[in-house]
């Protein structure tokens, strides 16, 4: 269900348990700024989520809210974890969904990284 962005955080939702190590998941990569991870229903070959280490709901939150150090850092990371799955030479997709008219699910910042394939429609029909 799409969630409101500026709702408060919900330490509850499953991206806080999974970095909490409450859920398991299959690891890509982790460093102080994020944790990158294997999406469980991909929607491409290659589907990674990264998250902020960090409680922000959206990505209005956390560029509103995180230190610059966070935000550079996380979005760094998103580069390394594009390298480390080999998808930066044929090329990728990032998609971030906010708010209830991005559908939004999980009410904690996520990058989504699509690969493996051709990507054509920016927003099919």
């Amino acid at each position: 269900m799409p969630i409101d962005p500026r709702q408060p955080y919900d330490d509850s939702n499953i991206f806080a348990k999974i970095l909490r190590g409450e859920i398991p998941c299959n690891k890509v990569h982790e460093d102080e700024f994020c944790l990158a991870f294997h999406d469980i229903r991909p929607q491409a070959p290659i589907h990674v989520l990264v998250i902020p280490k960090g409680a922000y709901v959206s990505w209005d939150d956390f560029t509103a809210q995180a230190p610059d150090a966070m935000i550079a850092g996380f979005i760094r990371s998103v580069g390394t974890v594009t390298r480390l799955l080999e998808v930066d030479g044929p090329g990728y997709r990032l998609m971030v969904n906010m708010g209830t008219f991005g559908h939004q699910e999980v009410p904690h910042l996520h990058v989504h990284i699509f690969g493996g394939r051709q990507f054509y429609q920016m927003i099919p029909d």
